[in-house]
Order: structure tokens, then sequence, then C-alpha cells
């Protein structure tokens, strides 16, 4: 995955190709490339790093041609190298393609293709474009604009992920065939030609009159004309819009900042998170990055889940679930001090560390003392090939794609994510039940459909949210897994709108804190319907008899939530371990337009740094 760009036209390709790419790094990317077709040849030039160094190979090789795809690359199967990066080929290489998205099957494609199948890359892309030029030899005759359709038809029929893919072939010059699943794709209507990109972004420049593909559509694309397909081979008819966004809101996707629309972006990177990694006939998850046999796994006595910030609160949710799914003690430790406590780890001790851009330099430096005391070290990060992606014995990728606001939001819902895949996969070992297994999968599999659900409130939320952006301070309350949860909402309300906030279990008020409370002083409660529900009931109850106003999470369908509350937010009912996976979302949007209200900055708030990488 990353980013796409095509041109079919009148123009020299390579340079709207190369200007596309430069136009998609703010989506950030570890390699690029770019293949451009000059009558019945297709020439390939591909680069890690920087697009400056693809453009330089490019200009090298001159490159002339009117047709032409171009990818930046962010690496999700196989590491950064120049073999990895897209275009890529078919066996014949007379095939070239783009895509963006994940090949759940690749591995039974693979082994359905053959062993006379010779691989260039370590893709799930690749396996693709063999599929397809399997299809195409099947084809009788000489290859034709329709049979062509038909061949990629037919192997995107046997592909189970997502897909946003451009392919074309040296024996059908001057056509482009285009189609989308799961991942967006944009076709851009010009006075000299079509340009195809992930996003409307590179072709803003050319024009604004844009066609958007949905799922199951295939898009024939010539100089002149184009015509689209679904998977039954139908005629689908299309209508070109026109587009008002400027180059800024087109990198932002038509939202106002990065940060609301990687908010908007998590039903979608949730389920990329999960794909391919769960069994529901079993009742289990498959982790395979985990790299430890059954017995390795029954013979781990304790967890340690090792973080900073954000990190360190999904890593408390994904120590309820581990403690109570699987049965293991768990612990979660700052990583800036765990290294200086001398820890007690041993052989049966598994450690993970748990950071979005893998490069945290505290995370870093406590899992090598860990390493150094015999543990099982594995990582959770989403970037592919980050220093703890490497210097671990294995773990997991979050597959949240690039995350630009500099407070976390889908990083962290893709990390809880994957926790709590761990903590069934654990538990599916050691005690929880078939049917338990099935039923958290199910509620899984509902959360992108519920978190959508709370995205649709976002104006109520931003009514509430503007009445409290005044206010000097703030309380956020919450009790069993909704504590980490308050944890996250204070912090994302801190980092982004420097209001003074402050997160505690909800039974910990009277314990001291409670002497802050007034007219002025603001408690924010997560009171969904859980076994704590009638202890937040009370704590809620010891903070109205001090006069603090009350702005509440419940459960959809608890209409007692209004007798407590000034301002309540309804969220949906899911599995109480669960629950941090919505309740989060209504907390950022929160966040989000508090500081709004208050003119902040809230892609990059001041003193703050999205790759902490010193200690």
């Amino acid at each position: 995955m990353c980013g796409i760009i095509g041109y079919i036209g009148e123009k020299n390709a390579s340079p709207i190709l190369i200007q596309g790419l430069r136009k998609l790094e703010y989506r950030g990317y570890d390699s690029a490339g770019v293949a451009i077709q000059d009558g019945d040849t297709i020439a390939r030039v591909r680069s890690v790093g920087k697009i400056e160094n693809l453009a330089a190979r490019a200009a090298t090789e001159k490159l002339p041609g009117t047709v032409g795809i171009a990818h930046t690359r962010w690496a999700t199967h196989g590491g950064v190298t120049e073999e990895n990066a897209h275009p890529h080929t078919d066996q014949s290489e007379s095939l070239v393609l783009v895509h963006n998205g994940i090949v759940e099957n690749y591995r039974e494609i693979k082994e359905q293709l053959g062993s006379e199948h010779i691989y260039n890359s370590e893709t799930d892309s690749e396996i693709l474009a063999h599929l397809i030029g399997e299809h195409i030899k099947e084809s009788d005759g000489k290859l034709t604009e329709e049979s062509f359709r038909l061949a990629v038809e037919c192997a995107l029929k046997e592909v189970r992920g997502t897909y946003g893919l451009v392919v074309m072939h040296k024996d059908v010059p001057d056509y482009l065939i285009v189609a989308r699943m799961g991942s967006p794709l944009v076709i851009g209507v010009g006075t000299d030609g079509y340009y195809i990109a992930s996003d409307a972004t590179p072709m803003l420049a050319y024009t604004k009159k844009v066609i958007f593909l949905e799922d199951g559509e295939i898009a024939c694309v010539s100089k002149t004309d184009m015509q689209t397909f679904n998977l039954k081979d139908e005629c689908v008819v299309k209508c070109v819009e026109e587009i008002e966004w400027n180059q800024e809101q087109a990198e932002k996707q038509g939202y106002e900042d990065f940060m609301l629309k990687e908010i908007h972006d998590q039903p979608t990177v949730f389920e990329d998170a999960i794909r391919g990694r769960f069994n529901v006939e079993e009742g289990t998850a498959h982790l395979g990055g985990l790299n430890m046999t059954e017995e390795e796994m029954h013979s781990v006595k304790r967890i340690v889940l090792i973080a900073c910030g954000t990190a360190s609160y999904a890593s408390m949710v994904g120590k309820y679930a581990f403690e109570r799914l699987a049965g293991i003690p768990t612990e979660v430790d700052v990583a800036s001090e765990f290294r200086y406590r001398d820890p007690i780890i041993d052989k049966h001790t598994l450690v993970f560390g748990v950071s979005q851009s893998g490069e945290t330099a505290d995370t870093l430096a406590a899992l090598r003392e860990a390493k150094r005391k015999g543990a099982f070290v594995r990582g959770i990060v989403n970037v592919v090939g980050s220093t703890i992606a490497r210097e671990t014995d294995g773990g997991t990728y979050i597959h949240a794609g690039p995350e630009l606001a500099v407070a976390s939001t889908k990083a962290y819902t893709n990390m809880v994510a994957i926790l709590l895949l761990y903590a069934l996969q654990f538990g599916r070992l050691k005690r929880v039940a078939l049917a338990t297994g099935e039923r958290m999968l199910h509620a899984l599999l509902e959360i992108p459909q519920k978190m959508n659900e709370i995205l649709d409130t976002a104006e109520q939320i931003k009514t509430i949210a503007k009445v409290y952006a005044n206010y000097d301070h703030m309380f956020f309350i919450g009790r069993g897994i909704n504590y980490p949860v308050a944890l996250e909402g204070s912090i994302k309300l801190k980092e982004i709108s420097y209001i003074h906030s402050e997160a505690y279990p909800g039974g910990e008020l009277k314990h001291g804190p409670m002497a802050l409370l007034s007219e002025n002083f603001p408690v924010f409660g997560i009171m969904t319907k859980d076994q704590l529900y009638d202890k937040m009931r009370s704590n809620i109850e010891e903070v109205r008899a001090r006069k603090a106003p009350v702005i509440l999470i419940a459960s959809q369908g608890d209409d007692t939530a209004k007798e407590l509350g000034e301002h309540v937010m309804y969220t949906p009912k899911t599995m109480e371990l669960l629950q941090p996976l919505l309740n989060t979302v209504i907390l950022q949007l929160f966040s989000y337009y508090v500081a709004k209200e208050l003119g902040r900055d809230v892609d990059r708030p001041r003193n703050l740094a999205k790759s902490v990488t010193v200690e």
C-alpha cells in the first residue's frame, strides 16, 4: 500500500507521474516506482527512498510514452527493497500493475499457481500479477481489450482481501484497467486524457472532474473513453462529479485536518488490522508473527507490555484482556522506567514493545534489556522496517497506515485490536471456550459499523465540546477496562487543546482529588453498561454532590444517564472488553472539537513530536 497515480492521454506520461507521486508523499512511503508504455514495450524503474531518487533514475532512462502507472509503497508484505517496490510484473513480464491493499489468500494463490512460477519479490501484489497473467494465458487467441478485462475479472473473483489496482499489458497498448475493492481509486477526466489516483490530490493541477469507483467495480480506460463494469460483467453507468477541494484539502481527502481524517479512517483501518488474523469457526485468532510454538506459548507464565503515552494506555486495555481471557498475569510498564528498576524477567516472560513509530527510544532500550534477561521479546508497531520490528524476534504490524497528526487516533485503536487478538489467541490455547471465542470475534466484526454510528454523531459531540472549551481544568474518570479509556481521553485533550486534565479510576476521586471539584471543574465520566456500572453511577453521584458539571458516555438505551449528566453522549453496545474501541472514538472527537473551538493547531500541537527518538 500507499499511493497510486496513472495517466493515459496525449501528454508525455513520465513528468505527470513523477509529479503525482510527489503530491502523494504526505501519505508516507518507503519506496517508489514507475512504468511507462510506449507502443508494445513497457519500461519500468523503481527505487528505495525518496521520490527524488526515482526522479533522477527516470530522467536518466528518459522513459518516452503517453501511458503509465506509478506507486509509492509503504511496506506490508516484504521489506523495503527495490525488488519489493511497485510496479510488479507477471511471469511473462508482459503485464505490469500497481496495487494498494492486502491479498489475504496470497499463500493459497501462490500454491495454486505452482512451482513453475518464479517470483522476484516478497509481496502479495506480485502474486496477484502472476494470477492475472495465468488467466490471460488461458484465454484463446490474441489478447484483446475484452479478453484482457475478462482475465482481470476472473482473477479478482479469486481474491480475498482489498485492492486498488491499475493494470496494463504490452499486447494491449493505450489501455488501462482499474479496479477497486476496499482501497479507494479516483479517475480524473481531463481534456487531454484520464488520470487515475488513490485520491484526488495528484490530479488537481489537471482537472477537477472526477469519477469515484465503488467496491467491486472495474474501469477500462483508453485515451478517449472509459467503460465501467462490475464483477458480474455488467456495465455500470458512472457520473462525473466536480470537486471543489484545494491542494491541501485534497491531501486530507476533504477533511479539515489530518487528525479529523484519521479519526474517520478508523472503521477502515480497523478492518485492515484484523483481516486474515482470526478464524470464527475455531473461535480464535492466528497472528503468525508471534513466532512461538504452542509449547512455548504454554510456557509463558507472565506478560509484560512496554510502551509510552497513548501506546501505554492501549497496553492497559491489553492487560485486562490477557488476564481475563488467558489467565496470564500481565503488567504494563512505562518504557522510560522499565530498565531502571531492575525488572524481574526470565525465560517464562513474554514482553511486547508497543509503539506506533517503532522507533521510540525508551521502548527500544527497554526491549533490549528484556532480551538480555532471556524473555520472549515481540513488537507491535505500525511502521514496517522500523528498529523495533527489526530487533525483536517477531510481532505484528497494526496496519493503521500513515498517521500524520501528532496525536495518535487510528494507531491507538489498531493497537488495542491487535492486543485483543493476541489475548484471544492465548485464551483459546488455555481456557476460553469455543463459544466465547466465536462471540468475541462476531462482536469484533461489528466494531467498524459501530464506529461509523459514532462518527455520524460528530455534530452532536461538536456542540457539547463547545460548551466546555473555556474551562481551565477537567477530570476524566472510568472504572475497569474504561479507566485506560479515561487516561487516553485526558492525554488527547492535553495534547491538542492545552487544557489541563487528569484521569483517575472512578473510585479514587474521594481519596484527594475531590478537593478540586467545583462548578468550574467539569468531570467526564465513562459510564457504559458493564460489571462496574453501578459502582460508576455512585462515583458520578459523588461528583454531582460537589456541583461539578458532568459529561457522560453511556450505552445506547440507558435513559437514566440523563438524570446524572448535564450532557450525555451515547455509544453502541458491545462486549465489555471491546468497549474501549468505541468509547475512545467519542473522546477523540470531543478533544478535537474543543481544540478547534480554541483555535489550536490540532495536527501539530506545540512542543510535541510524532516519533520520540530520544530518552
